[in-house]
């Protein structure tokens, strides 16, 4: 459900510098982890709404994220993490993919501001999101079927 809804919502983005800001994609790998940032980046390049630069960072940043949460159980570290995972790692992870792959010369540094930019945005909207839901009492239950 949450791929589908990334994917839904992949029109909603913001060009900066080489990159597209795509908040939505954050804020879902804060809620669910690697595989769905793996299968929602797939889809988003098969429909021409995303590129190969989604993989690196979306995963790392879901993995991050979810590998803090797992480990503490606080929503500050996953959200750290998310941060962290795609704004740094997968900003310098998507230098060789840019260059090799897709034969753009750029700065290594080149792609970490705009993800930061992206992820900050949605990882705020998550937690936002996560902070509703923990008001309303459904954060258990949408908690429990995540990890199923």
């Amino acid at each position: 459900m949450l791929v589908a809804l990334t994917v839904a919502l992949s029109g909603f983005s913001i060009p900066i510098g080489a990159s597209r800001c795509f908040p939505a994609q954050h804020l879902a790998n804060v809620l669910a982890g690697v595989s769905m940032a793996f299968c929602t980046s797939l889809i988003r390049n098969l429909m021409g709404t995303g590129s190969l630069l989604a993989f690196p960072g979306s995963m790392a940043g879901a993995f991050l994220g979810a590998f803090l949460y797992q480990k503490t159980q606080k929503l500050l570290l996953a959200y750290i993490g998310e941060v962290f995972g795609t704004g740094i790692i997968g900003g310098l992870l998507c230098y060789p993919v840019a260059s090799l792959l897709m034969g753009k010369e750029t700065a290594v540094f080149f792609f970490v501001t705009p993800f930061l930019m992206s992820t900050l945005a949605g990882t705020v909207l998550a937690a936002v999101l996560i902070t509703v839901l923990r008001r309303l009492g459904l954060f258990g239950y949408f908690e429990r079927l995540i990890s199923e």
